[in-house]
């Protein structure tokens, strides 16, 4: 073997042990990607198809930069928590666990998608599958819509307001309006209430009664925040799939 050719192996065998000796992540677990396919079902599916490869409006994620260079949900987890507002795209607020099943899920979709034939073309009929006598039932009963919402109120004409997709994000997660309040209590024991200004696991922010905004780090105050659309993030958590497509089948018939 010549000289040249000798370094040239040498190098290659470097490469390779330097390869080897790198970390590689861990086989995805079946139960997780389970468990992410449900979440992500229920949370996301509407906007980038229950199969993560593009929704009416969202993109396809298994051809997303951001999910190939993710690692450990170092990039998704900002984006899944924090939202692209500009984009159209809201805040989720998951727990790490179910964040964790999700990511697992995304990237065992983009393996998937590498596949020949794999990929599908977006059915926009996916979205008038439901039941609209029993998403009345639903919103009426169980699912305790009519609590805070009226079909001849605050609803009346809304299948004609709003269309497909748009619908379907404004029931599930509605625009941040105005109404949520915040009580915040000091440690030398003063209280200051005012108009929710931001809250997060770190912050709690809130522009009081003289219009001033203030704000706290949420481990060194007592809080409690009063906001109507909690209820709305609670009611994701108990919507079954069939649920959420039946309520806006019902929903499509306030015209």
């Amino acid at each position: 073997m010549s000289g040249r050719l000798q370094n040239l192996a040498e190098s290659l065998g470097v490469v390779v042990l330097l390869q080897a000796a790198i970390p590689q992540p861990p086989a995805p677990n079946p139960a997780q990607v389970q468990r992410g396919q449900t979440v992500f079902a229920s949370q996301c599916g509407f906007c980038h198809g229950r199969d993560a490869m593009g929704g009416e409006t969202g993109p396809d994620l298994t051809r997303s930069n951001l999910v190939r260079d993710d690692s450990g949900g170092d990039r998704i987890g900002p984006v899944v928590r924090d939202g692209r507002v500009d984009k159209g795209m809201p805040a989720i607020k998951l727990s790490n666990p179910d964040l964790s099943a999700v990511v697992a899920y995304i990237k065992s979709q983009r393996a998937k998608s590498e596949s020949p034939g794999a990929r599908r073309s977006v059915n926009a009929a996916d979205l008038e599958t439901g039941n609209a006598d029993a998403g009345r039932q639903y919103f009426n009963g169980a699912g305790q819509c009519a609590t805070c919402h009226s079909a001849t109120g605050d609803l009346d004409r809304v299948g004609e307001r709003l269309k497909g997709l748009e619908l379907l994000q404004r029931m599930l997660y509605p625009s941040n309006g105005k109404g949520a309040t915040a009580a915040v209590t000091l440690p030398s024991g003063e209280k200051i209430t005012g108009a929710l200004a931001y809250r997060d696991e770190f912050t709690i922010a809130l522009t009081d009664e003289a219009g001033r905004y203030r704000s706290w780090p949420a481990h060194g105050v007592t809080f409690t925040v009063n906001n109507p659309l909690d209820a709305h993030a609670e009611q994701l958590g108990r919507y079954s799939d069939e649920d959420m497509h039946n309520v806006l089948a019902y929903l499509r018939t306030l015209r």
